[in-house]
Formats: C-alpha cells, structure tokens, sequence
C-alpha cells in the first residue's frame, strides 16, 4: 500500500469535488427529465469528452443494457458487448460509459489492449437524474459508435453509503477476483481463440462527494476508486480511469482472451492508495 498524497492536495481535491456537490444538488429540484432532453445536454459536453468528431448513434455492433427503471439508483446495472463485424481489420481502443444528467457525466473509460475484436463488459453505476446511459466505443481507426438507454433513476449520487465511513475504511481495498465462466469464441481467431469472464469487487465506499453525514450534516469527502490496470501476463486486457459516478463496492465483470497467462489487477484512489491482487483460477464450484 503506497504512502497518501499529502493533506494540502487532498484540500485541493476535496473543494473541486464540493463544487461538483453543488451541482448535483441542483439538479435535484428540476423535473425529471425525457430521452430528448438528456440528447441536448449531451451535446453540452459531447465535444469535450470526444472532440468534434461525430458519433455513429445507435451502432450495430454496441449492444448496451439497461433496466428501463432502476430498483436502486445507487446501483444501477449496466452490460455493454461489442462486436466487431467479420473481417473488420480494426479493434477496440475504448469504451466511455456516460450518465448525462450526473454532475460528472464520464463515468468511466476502459482502454482496452490485445487488439480485441469483441469485448463484454458489467458494472453498476450512480443515476442522478432521469436520464440516457451511453456506451460510446473508440475503434482504432478514431472512429466513435455508441449505444443508449433511458434510465429512469434519481438519487444516486447522494444516495447515503450502505456501510459507515469507519467500517468502510477498515475493509479499504478488500479484492474478490475470480473466473466465473469459460466459452469458445463464437468468432475463432489467433486473437479471440476462446473467451473466459472474470468479476472483480473492491471494497470501497467509494464516497461522491455529494453525500451527507448524518451526524454531522456536512458533505462526505470525495474519495473514489480512480485508476484500474488488469493484465494478463505482460500484456494489458484494460485500464480503467473513473470518477464518481461508479457505485460503492465498485464491481466490474469482462471478458479476455482465455489461456494466455494468469490475470492481475492493480487499483489506486483519489487519495493515492493502493491494491493489487490476481484472478482466482479456480472454475465456478470447484
């Protein structure tokens, strides 16, 4: 575990992530928005997320799923596959996950290695506001296609923390990593010869900065699961850059290329700590 940032940077984090507070407040007392409404605030931010490149809509080949309405706005369920048609020459370089209506709308990018053709990928996000979730997928070519849906949701992002800071804290960390299944690729090839899908959960509160002490009625302070590197031997199956719109207890489930070596993770925060750990080999039962 690697030493802290020093307090005065944490002071310096810690008032950008009050004025992001305050925005997500805001939004809190403005009608619940409709699909077309979250298409022109993400015209807002479009061009700084991805420049002014256009964005195939509704891609063929970016299946994203959604619950219409979310149980639970704090955790919101998202699947995301992409499938590169035969004998496309190109392969993925990133997937960005949005939620248009949170105050920081890029919830996470995963930039992929392995020159992958075909990529699965779980995780649970915070949904501030009614509003479009967006799988948008960089091919390496530049080239943006993306997915939508409609989530309807509120709350999330000051949804209280189902564990106290302290408890929280003690499990700072924790990793479960494991293989959970194994299949051929429905496209056999030198790079997708066969897939296995692994799950991993870090124990981390995973604070937005928008949430309030009970006691004390002031904001928690932000303190999230930023940076995520997966490897399998020397080469990187992703990396992982996000920001407050992931859930508490982050967990990410994806897919890789099956039999080219043992799989590691390596995690750091906002306050600069951090985790590693390595896939449990074992199958599901064993």
């Amino acid at each position: 575990m690697s030493t802290p940032f020093s307090s005065s940077a944490r002071g310096l984090r810690r008032g950008a992530y009050a004025l992001a507070a305050l925005g997500c407040a805001a939004t809190l007392a403005v009608a619940p928005a409709r699909a077309e409404d979250t298409d022109k605030t993400f015209a807002t931010f479009k061009d700084d997320a991805f420049g002014a490149r256009p964005i195939e809509a509704d891609s063929p080949f970016v299946i994203l799923d959604a619950p219409k309405r979310a149980e639970d706005a704090a955790v919101v369920p998202i699947d995301v596959q992409v499938r590169l048609p035969d004998n496309d020459p190109r392969s993925i370089a990133k997937v960005t996950l949005i939620v248009d209506e949170n105050p920081s709308p890029v919830a996470a990018t995963f930039a992929l290695g392995q020159k992958r053709q075909e990529f699965g990928l779980s995780t649970r996000l915070r949904v501030n506001a009614y509003s479009s979730v967006r799988a948008v997928v960089e091919t390496d070519d530049g080239k943006l296609h993306m997915a939508a849906r409609f989530v309807k949701a509120s709350g999330g992002c000051s949804a209280p923390a189902l564990k106290d800071e302290d408890q929280a804290l003690a499990h700072l960390g924790e990793m479960k990593f494991r293989r959970v299944t194994e299949k051929a690729s429905e496209r056999p090839s030198e790079a997708n010869a066969g897939m296995s899908q692994a799950q991993l959960m870090i124990r981390h509160p995973n604070f937005s900065g928008l949430q309030m002490d009970p006691i004390s009625r002031t904001y928690v302070p932000a303190r999230f699961v930023n940076h995520i590197v997966v490897k399998q031997g020397e080469e990187t199956v992703f990396t992982m850059d996000g920001g407050i719109s992931l859930s508490e207890d982050p967990a990410i489930s994806f897919t890789y290329p099956a039999g080219k070596g043992g799989v590691t993770v390596a995690a750091s925060d906002t306050e600069g700590v951090q985790f590693s750990g390595a896939l449990d080999q074992k199958k599901p039962g064993s």
